[in-house]
């Protein structure tokens, strides 16, 4: 565009219609996406730090030259009808031969991690802001990054349409609703198109869908209570007062060896016996002592 634009100017100059022509020259209001990180802001100058890498070699290598700044990436006059004036298989450099190196089907290009069904914050770097709506789209399910993205790539409808949002620090902030049904390598194509100037402006943005992690299973609480750290009582229960008392009371039950009765009977009997012959032993010795008493005389 930059070297189109002079010989422009001077076969208007030549015909006298440059006043005309200054009038409907679009003003330069310039953007491009740096969150998540679009490709041209990665690999074109005055973009981010990822020009180094592998893929913006190779885009670089690919455009015969180096590409426009990061954020002049626009294509004019487009109305709204953007698949009329960017062809398939040329999204990401809008049909722009200054960055058509963006457009190399490759699984490499600086990317952001997300994660199925979350809100993506998107920073849209403003270096001359203008009024104007947003066009975000995302690839479908079973896009391959392998082959150059077309617009039957994107579905038929945007994900969201945002018209002027905030501008903070230089940028267009913004949010969209991430698909819950999207793996692996994605691209997110955002349409910019200024109400304030002809200027339509496009980017793709390299997403990588990662797995989400189950979590981890918690463990329902116990219904069984918790183990005291106080000794468990004893099962039998305590001797109650009355109890201890009676057994204090009642004397201890001692098993006889033999019939106390009998044995006392046989004592006396012996005994008595014994008292009986002594009485008769007595007078026994009395009686013979008399009678040799008797016949001494």
């Amino acid at each position: 565009m930059k070297t189109r634009l002079p010989r422009r100017l001077s076969a208007a100059a030549a015909a006298g219609l440059l006043p005309s022509l200054l009038v409907a020259l679009p003003a330069f209001a310039h953007g491009a996406p740096t969150s998540p990180i679009s490709r041209t802001a990665a690999c074109a100058a005055g973009g981010g730090t990822a020009t180094g890498t592998a893929a913006c070699k190779a885009a670089r290598a690919a455009n015969g030259g180096p590409f426009g700044t990061f954020d002049n990436l626009r294509v004019p006059n487009v109305n709204g009808d953007d698949r009329k004036f960017v062809p398939d298989g040329q999204l990401c450099s809008g049909g722009l031969a200054d960055f058509k190196g963006l457009d190399l089907a490759r699984d490499d290009f600086p990317s952001t991690a997300v994660s199925p069904g979350e809100s993506l914050p998107i920073t849209y770097r403003a270096t001359l802001p203008h009024a104007g709506s947003f066009r975000v789209y995302l690839t479908e399910q079973g896009f391959d990054p392998a082959k150059k993205l077309a617009w039957g790539d994107l579905g038929s409808k945007p994900l969201a349409e945002i018209k002027d949002p905030p501008l903070s620090d230089g940028s267009y902030r913004m949010s969209v609703r991430l698909p819950s049904d999207r793996t692996g390598r994605q691209i997110l194509y955002v349409v910019w198109q200024t109400s304030s100037t002809v200027d339509t402006y496009y980017s793709c943005s390299d997403l990588v869908f990662q797995k989400k992690v189950a979590a981890a299973p918690v463990a329902a609480p116990s219904t069984k209570a918790a183990p005291s750290t106080k000794p468990a009582p004893s099962t039998k229960a305590a001797p109650s007062t009355k109890a201890t008392e009676a057994a204090e009371e009642t004397p201890q039950a001692i098993t006889p060896v033999g019939d106390q009765s009998k044995v006392t009977l046989g004592h006396g009997l012996v005994a008595g016996a014994m008292v009986v012959g002594a009485c008769f032993l007595a007078y026994a010795l009395i009686g013979g002592f008399l009678r040799r008493r008797r016949e001494n005389r």
